[in-house]
């Protein structure tokens, strides 16, 4: 996943919603707006609304057995930002680099592990309770192995220590999980004792309202963006509840795959305005679905990054010897990716969806190992395809999530067939259920890749669209954006029986 954390204006959406205040500071939001503008940090996010190990390090965990203490710490109310939190995380991460020539060391499994700073997860940092903090801190080492480290902290602005540095996971895979209490306070949880639940799976349905918002970058000079508009399929209803959008906007169509996309005509007026789509949300859990047979074939085809050529082809018939069926075949070819690759977000190239990258570097994110296994099916004539949107957290119902996901279906047997093997690959457990089921927590956001619009982008067909594409004089540039999600009161089961194919839109 990719794409940083949003500064939001004292106007943005989410701020002057009531339901959302649980997990923004408004206090600091008021007297601290200069400064957010200036740095690239989220808005303190409450405990309340701490992210679990599904996917990346997660937000703000506390062990305390205490009921007294629980009860003091639900009381609390933060006034420590989080660029001070994450001022005393890099301080101390440099005074250690220093000491250790170079190095972040950390003793793990009998070794010490000599690691670099890749990024502080902002988006995670918290105040727990007085003096009580936590941060999460991506690292590399030196053979090219990616760290998640939790640290716990104490004390005042400028003058935090560190209290318990613990790796969290390695290459994508947790050694633990976070677990909320009753008395609301997190715990440690061994992955093998995990529910579904906390490994990111709601089966059944979900309904929630999601909150898409993005911050505009400096425009010196008129700009264009494009934005995915999600819609309805049988598997999920779309209401889009309201758009707020600066410039001129109108909705275009993608004639490759009939995604539908915002369109905005920017100018240097429009400089650090926010964008924000509402849309209010009810999915099922998708399973294996019958699909033409014609039309499946379309997918057998090669697209930029995802191409058809004698390499690929060669490993995917390594690979699926001796298999009879395409279902056979297929499993094969995600036993395969899941063996052969990595889940690490380092260096240059990962997270484009480059099948020939992959076939190079055996690392990259949920992107690159969705095209890599579409880039084998194909090569043995199996007709596979991408999406992507986001997965919401399963352990809570309100708060940010980490960023886009993607996802890929294969067709066999007159079905097609979902799976997620960067999912499955974190967590064993549920290797089997990944290979034809996306739980219910789930929105999609558009379907393929190369899409084609008109007006499109200087640089051709957009490679796949879940951020903003913002085009300035004919170069891409980043635009901050952040995804918010409340899940409805009646919790997972929410979403009513009949999930039809049809969208509310709002004018535009």
């Amino acid at each position: 996943m990719t794409g940083g954390p949003v500064v939001h204006s004292d106007e943005s959406g989410a701020l002057n919603d009531p339901r959302f205040r649980s997990f923004f500071q408004l206090r600091e939001l008021q007297k601290g707006s200069s400064l957010m503008k200036r740095t690239a940090f989220l808005p303190y996010v409450c405990c309340v609304v701490m992210l679990l190990a599904t996917s990346g390090c997660r937000q703000s965990p506390m062990e305390n057995e205490n009921p007294g203490e629980a009860a003091e710490s639900e009381r609390y109310v933060p006034t420590i930002v989080t660029g001070d939190i994450q001022a005393g995380i890099e301080k101390h991460i440099a005074e250690e680099v220093a000491r250790g020539n170079g190095h972040f060391t950390v003793p793990f499994e009998g070794k010490e592990l000599r690691l670099r700073l890749v990024r502080v997860h902002v988006e995670y940092l918290a105040s727990l309770a007085p003096q009580r903090h936590f941060a999460c801190v991506d690292m590399a080492s030196e053979d090219g192995q990616f760290y998640d480290i939790d640290f716990f902290m104490e004390g005042d602005p400028g003058s935090m220590k560190v209290t318990e540095t613990t790796v969290h996971k390695l290459n994508g895979r947790p050694y633990y999980l976070w677990k909320q209490n009753e008395d609301k306070h997190w715990v440690r949880a061994p992955v093998d004792d995990a529910s579904d639940v906390l490994l990111g799976v709601l089966t059944g349905k979900d309904a929630f309202e999601f909150r898409y918002q993005a911050v505009l970058p400096e425009l010196a000079e008129a700009a264009k963006c494009w934005l995915p508009l999600a819609d309805s399929d049988d598997y999920q209803k779309v209401e889009i509840k309201s758009i707020t959008t600066p410039g001129k906007r109108r909705i275009l169509t993608d004639s490759a795959h009939g995604n539908r996309v915002l369109f905005l005509e920017l100018g240097a007026a429009d400089s650090g305005s926010t964008i924000e789509i509402v849309y209010q949300v009810e999915r099922i859990e998708k399973k294996a679905y019958p699909g033409d047979a014609v039309a499946a074939q379309a997918h057998l085809k090669p697209e930029r990054m995802v191409p058809l050529n004698e390499r690929i082809k060669a490993e995917a018939e390594k690979a699926v010897a001796g298999r009879e069926g395409v279902l056979q075949r297929a499993r094969a070819l995600y036993d395969h990716v899941m063996e052969q690759m990595r889940y690490m977000k380092f260096g240059e190239g990962w997270g484009q969806g480059d099948a020939m990258y992959v076939c190079d570097s055996l690392y990259g994110n949920c992107t690159d190992y969705h095209s890599y296994f579409i880039a084998l099916a194909r090569a043995v004539g199996i007709p596979a395809r991408f999406a992507i949107g986001v997965a919401i957290p399963s352990e809570r119902n309100d708060g940010g999530t980490d960023g886009y996901h993607c996802w890929a279906e294969f067709y066999a047997d007159g079905k097609w067939w979902p799976i997620d093997i960067s999912e499955a690959d974190k967590f064993s457990a549920l290797s089997m259920y990944y290979f034809g089921h996306h739980p219910a927590n789930r929105f999609e956001f558009s379907r393929g890749r190369d899409l084609l619009l008109d007006p499109g982008p200087a640089s051709g067909p957009i490679n796949f669209l879940a951020y903003p594409y913002l085009e300035v004089a004919g170069e891409r540039k980043p635009v901050k954006t952040l995804f918010l999600f409340r899940r409805d009161g009646c919790g997972n089961g929410c979403a009513s029986d009949a999930i039809t194919a049809k969208v509310k839109t709002v004018d535009i």
